[in-house]
């Protein structure tokens, strides 16, 4: 089967991409340059891959003729601006990128004979945040204090009124929490925030410790899509889907800098940043019931694991071990951890 996936040079992408290949996939890409130091690069993918494209996802002309070209059979599109302190400084190119990128995206669709489905993901922060203790689940309403937040509900309507207007492929939108894992290199984010300090042996400055985020490994979030796509391919699955921890791994930021800074060695450490931050969230959590009792769905790793991962394998990276080695070690073991490494119909 020929997966396209929108944003395979990020840090989720990049995952998805090798968890497919070693699924025995083919695999395309459109998006942006990676960052420097990216896992798509360390990983070397480009060279794997059915078709490397760089597209910017708000031309929709250039977006349309990409996927008409590749002809995948799945679509699943990751590509956006997904930096909630980014989309302060950028407002008008975090809305253009996650609300026209998707309208692409969902064009390009329409007009490619050959996608069965298609899996459009948007996050967590898509409803209105009301510091919920309880979980947030799917027909909640929706929102966005900040313009990050604002942006990928307006992109989540839209995958809904599109669906809902004209006929098409069968389409579904999946909502994640905070997904970490190993490779991610995004500014302020606090694990490459916290790696980054400890590789260099100073201590991590750390905004909002006493927020709450639904923690999860990126293995078990994406293994979440990919059930997915089996349930849209098999007839079912439309409409939206949390795809969260047990509440279990609903923690504070500063359990999982404390976390991450024991696995990683004695002496590494961090310290709050009390200063003044543009509005996150104090309280995200969400109820992933539909996913686990509809699709069978199941986090793999827990709170402690999901950090341990992700701190093990930039240990392993940072002494000069091989990125792509590294990674597809830990899919493997997660594919075994479920019991069924490969449950996407080729």
């Amino acid at each position: 089967m020929h997966f396209l996936v929108t944003g395979h040079t990020g840090f989720k992408g990049a995952w998805l991409t090798l968890m497919l290949q070693e699924r025995g996939h083919d695999v395309s890409g459109i998006a942006l340059d990676p960052e420097p130091g990216s896992l798509f690069d360390r990983a070397r993918l480009s060279g794997s891959m059915a078709h490397d494209i760089r597209c910017d996802i708000r031309d929709g002309e250039t977006t349309r003729a990409a996927v008409r070209d590749i002809a995948p059979d799945v679509v699943i599109h990751m590509a956006a601006q997904p930096l909630v302190r980014a989309s302060y400084l950028q407002p008008r190119w975090t809305v253009e990128t996650n609300v026209m990128g998707t309208m692409s995206v969902l064009e390009a669709i329409a007009e490619t004979s050959s996608v069965a489905a298609a899996v459009m993901v948007t996050t967590d922060k898509v409803y209105r945040n009301v510091d919920r203790a309880a979980g947030y689940v799917e027909d909640d309403a929706l929102g966005g204090h900040d313009p990050y937040s604002a942006s990928k509900a307006m992109a989540d309507i839209l995958v809904s009124s599109w669906t809902a207007s004209f006929p098409g492929c069968p389409t579904a939108v999946a909502r994640a929490g905070n997904v970490i894992g190993g490779g991610d290199v995004s500014g302020d984010r606090l694990m490459p925030d916290l790696i980054r300090a400890f590789s260099a042996g100073e201590p991590a400055s750390i905004r909002y410790p006493d927020a709450v985020r639904p923690w999860q490994h990126v293995l078990d979030c994406l293994d979440g899509y990919l059930l997915l796509v089996d349930a849209l391919l098999s007839g079912g699955g439309q409409g939206a889907w949390n795809f969260g921890p047990d509440p279990e791994s609903f923690r504070t930021v500063a359990d999982a800098a404390d976390l991450a800074a024991r696995a990683w060695s004695e002496g590494a450490s961090w310290q709050a940043d009390r200063g003044e931050h543009p509005h996150e969230a104090a309280l995200l959590t969400l109820d992933a019931t539909r996913a686990r009792t509809e699709l069978g769905w199941r986090d793999a790793l827990d709170f402690q694991d999901a950090v341990r991962w992700t701190v093990d394998w930039a240990r392993h990276v940072d002494a000069g071990a091989d990125a792509r080695a590294i990674t597809v070690d830990q899919i493997r073991r997660h594919g075994n951890m479920r019991g069924v490494p490969d449950r996407v119909e080729r």
